[in-house]
């Protein structure tokens, strides 16, 4: 038998080298819509009909390579990252998008920044949280607090201390907020080191708001 032969026959080479079949992910396959069987077809077809759009995203592809994980994490995305609880979900997206472009992870900072615009966010605050300005008066001190805060977790979370909480509760912010804020941080920085890892692609959703951008700018004579 062929090498080719054989990773035909198993869907790896031989000695460990890539998958042979087609992947969205560079790195590593992912399930694709449409090799999707048994429970991850259902929570494909699930994440389709909830979020109400038609294509599943690259991460979420990633999870269901382990489909304990995708049915998990969907439950997460369904009840925690993707609704308002105790942050609304501007200020998780601005969370999101923040502790991506920190983690270097072009697939979500993308996808973040742009649900955050979609979501009114600025194109100024979107550039200054790109260029980790997080004292920008785009923001309000409250933010600013926040988003320091969150800085902090994601670069130096050993080193939070009470002291850290209570400037936020002294900027407006309460003990279940910062709790959120925590877990959200978290987990973005699992998914950034999925996708990452994987070699998922960004999928450049904000060049729509780039080409708006500079539309408005030339409108307004800039």
């Amino acid at each position: 038998m062929s090498e080719q032969t054989e990773v035909e026959a198993d869907g790896n080479a031989a000695g460990g080298r890539a998958a042979a079949r087609p992947s969205s992910a560079a790195n590593l396959p992912v399930v694709e819509e449409a090799e999707a069987t048994g429970e991850v077809a259902e929570l494909y077809e699930r994440f389709r009909t909830h979020f109400g759009r038609p294509r599943v995203p690259g991460i979420l592809k990633c999870f269901a390579t382990h489909p304990a994980l995708l049915r998990n994490m969907m439950g997460l995305a369904e009840e925690l990252l993707f609704v308002d609880g105790y942050l609304a979900r501007r200020h998780k997206e601005m969370i999101a998008t923040l502790v991506s472009t920190e983690n270097a992870c072009p697939y979500c900072a993308d996808s973040h920044g742009y649900s955050l615009r979609t979501l009114g966010c600025s194109a100024e605050q979107l550039t200054a949280i790109q260029a980790r300005d997080l004292t920008s008066a785009a923001f309000s001190s409250q933010d600013q607090a926040l988003l320091a805060f969150v800085d902090k977790v994601t670069r130096a979370s050993n080193s939070i201390q009470r002291s850290d909480i209570e400037k936020l509760i002294e900027a407006g912010w309460s003990e279940p907020q910062i709790s959120e804020a925590v877990h959200i941080v978290a987990l973005f920085a699992t998914f950034n080191r999925i996708v990452n890892a994987f070699g998922v692609p960004s999928q450049h959703l904000l060049d729509v708001y780039r080409d708006q951008d500079v539309n408005a700018a030339a409108g307004d004579g800039h």
